[in-house]
């Protein structure tokens, strides 16, 4: 106990020798006032010592450590608690609140961050670029404006103040901009510039000699006296007109002059001529080459397919458009080509050509006979429609609207062969009386180019194909479809042929197929009745029946030509007959067996049956109309079967 005493007592003594104040004279009698306190104090401790239990004060052996860094950490922990979280901030050091984590991102973004809100708003490498509601047209005006007076009218701004650059040129300027300057303005500026170029102009007469002046060859009198850029130029004289040129110029001038109301010629105007190539226009009897022989008549009612091609007449210099034989007879054979020229070849005979007709200056592209054969019309590219003597070669008439006549059809009845109706580009079709040269009627319904015209029904209907994907039926002399057929699925018909019963029609559709139209009062489909299996897509290939109405024939796009069965609608035979398209065919009237067929190689090629008999060469029909030639066929097979 003495001992703890003793270290107490000096504890005390140092804590008081540490902490004695230092004199101060002002302070005096209140440092003796609280000694004396202090004094009455010890002696109570002393007291109370002697009876009480003494504390030891505690002591701590762990080095002072500095504190700083903690309450900076503190304060920043506490601020940070406040504040929004950083999106781009891995690592949190306490729990944020739900306000902080759904709070909003303050300040710009920046165009680089890859937070993924600028990349997705960017459109632009730079940042951001809005669409402007502006007209190119008022882009380029305030454009200019501005890199020519220095300001521009700002769109995005108020009303009060939307302009952007140089205020004081603007107020100078009244706010005009390059394309709106007012009148009074454009007016001194063109005297300023004016007398500008005259003061320079003097100027530079001072430094030009006189003789330079009046010389024309030199480029101070050319700057002097010309008028305009071209002044000046040495230009040589006009020579004469090309062409194509000359061309223009005719048309230009028809134009003009049907403006004007002036009657003018309608189509090209070309000389017309024909050869004869045959011995003799007439016999020893004073017959015309034309006159058909008169043992000709039909062998046999039932026709049969040819097998092959045996005779072939080239004399087209370009590919043949149409063929027709001689009505009845078929002894000729008439042939429209794209030379420009008409051919008729003999095909009893000789098979050569008899007769050349030019009168077109373009492709001809449709041909018909008369009634009699005596006369055919043609119709061409150069808008002309001509009425020829088939024996003479001589044109009897010439017809044309201005238009481009892609058909051309006489009327059936005997009564009405000097009635001519053609179907044009401009959608009509023209009726004419051929025998006053004036137009009669006109049928305007068609939306395209009309292709076809064929009639029915004893002559007394005709029904219309066009470039418009359908077909109109029409009363003869009647500018009225009585019955139209249109379908969604239906396609252009280039080509339409009569059954030899006249009960039926067939158009050949550009689908690859041909199709079957009744020809009674309603026009239906016949839907059972659907002939394909060729390719004549974009080809006006002609489809045609054989005279006993078994078969039908087709041309197709590589040359080729089809036969199907009329009952079972199936191919019978196919004929590879021309390199080209196959444009044409026509079966001959009499001989039932013989097809014609026309190409764009120019070819006409004539195909005969063949007759095979089992173990017995191949007996050909030769291009004749003899019978001693058929007699003697027969015989010779006979004798050979016998044998």
């Amino acid at each position: 106990m003495d001992l703890l005493r003793s270290y107490s007592d000096n504890y005390d003594e140092e804590d008081e020798d540490e902490e004695k104040p230092q004199s101060n004279p002002q302070n005096t009698q209140f440092n003796n006032n609280q000694q004396q306190n202090e004094d009455k104090d010890a002696d109570e401790d002393d007291d109370d010592e002697e009876t009480s239990i003494v504390s030891l004060p505690s002591k701590s052996a762990a080095p002072k450590v500095d504190d700083t860094a903690l309450s900076l950490f503190s304060t920043s922990s506490s601020s940070a608690k406040t504040k929004p979280l950083d999106p781009t901030q891995h690592l949190v050091n306490y729990n944020p609140t739900f306000d902080q984590l759904w709070a909003p991102i303050y300040g710009p973004a920046h165009p680089y961050a890859k937070d993924g809100l600028a990349q997705g708003l960017r459109n632009h490498k730079l940042g951001f670029v809005e669409n402007a509601a502006i007209d190119s047209f008022v882009f380029d005006e305030q454009y200019n404006t501005f890199h020519t007076y220095g300001y521009a009218a700002d769109p995005s701004a108020s009303a009060i103040n939307n302009f952007v650059g140089d205020f004081n040129a603007l107020e100078k300027n009244r706010a005009v901009s390059v394309y709106n300057i007012p009148q009074s303005e454009q007016k001194r500026r063109r005297i300023e510039k004016k007398k500008d170029t005259e003061d320079g102009d003097e100027d530079d007469e001072v430094m030009v000699d006189k003789e330079e002046v009046q010389n024309p060859a030199s480029d101070s009198w050319l700057s002097k006296n010309k008028i305009s850029p071209w002044s000046g130029k040495k230009e040589g004289l006009q020579g004469e007109l090309t062409e194509e040129q000359k061309k223009y110029a005719e048309e230009y001038a028809k134009k003009k002059a049907e403006e004007r109301g002036e009657k003018v010629e309608k189509g090209e105007v070309v000389i017309d001529k024909t050869t004869f190539h045959g011995k003799d226009e007439k016999d020893y009897q004073g017959r015309p080459w034309i006159s058909p022989p008169k043992d000709v008549k039909a062998t046999n009612d039932h026709c049969y397919i040819p097998k092959r091609c045996v005779h072939t007449w080239s004399g087209h210099t370009k590919g043949v458009s149409a063929i027709r034989f001689f009505p009845k007879y078929g002894h000729l054979i008439l042939s429209a080509g794209m030379d420009t020229k008409i051919k008729i070849w003999d095909v009893f005979g000789s098979g050569k050509c008899m007769r050349t007709y030019m009168g077109h200056s373009k492709a001809v592209r449709d041909i018909c006979f008369s009634n009699d054969g005596t006369k055919f019309l043609s119709a061409g590219y150069d808008k002309n429609i001509k009425y020829w003597d088939t024996e003479t070669g001589k044109v009897i008439s010439t017809f044309s609207t201005g238009k481009v006549p892609y058909v051309v059809k006489l009327n059936p009845d005997d009564d009405k062969q000097n009635v001519l109706l053609a179907g044009m580009s401009d959608k009509k079709i023209v009726q004419w009386d051929m025998n006053s040269g004036e137009i009669t009627q006109e049928y305007d319904q068609h939306l395209g180019a009309v292709n076809t015209i064929t009639f029915v029904d004893n002559n007394r209907r005709f029904v219309t194909s066009s470039d418009d994907k359908s077909l109109r039926v029409w009363e003869y002399g009647i500018p009225v479809v009585i019955k139209y057929i249109s379908e969604p699925h239906m396609h252009s018909m280039p080509s339409i042929s009569v059954h030899p019963n006249t009960n039926w029609l067939a158009a050949q559709s550009l689908d690859n197929q041909i199709l079957i139209y009744s020809t009674r009062e309603r026009f239906q489909l016949n839907k059972k009745k659907r002939f394909a299996g060729h390719i004549v897509a974009g080809y006006a290939c002609q489809v045609n029946f054989s005279p006993d109405g078994r078969f039908v024939m087709s041309g197709d796009g590589e040359g080729r030509m089809w036969f199907w069965d009329w009952k079972t609608c199936k191919v019978f035979r196919t004929l590879r007959c021309h390199e080209g398209v196959c444009i044409g065919c026509e079966w001959h009237p009499l001989e039932q067996s013989k097809v014609a067929t026309c190409g764009w190689d120019g070819l006409i090629k004539y195909c005969p049956i063949v007759t095979d008999v089992p173990g017995h060469p191949v007996l050909t029909s030769a291009p004749s109309g003899s019978y001693i030639y058929k007699i003697f066929s027969c015989l010779l097979a006979v004798i050979v079967e016998i044998l």
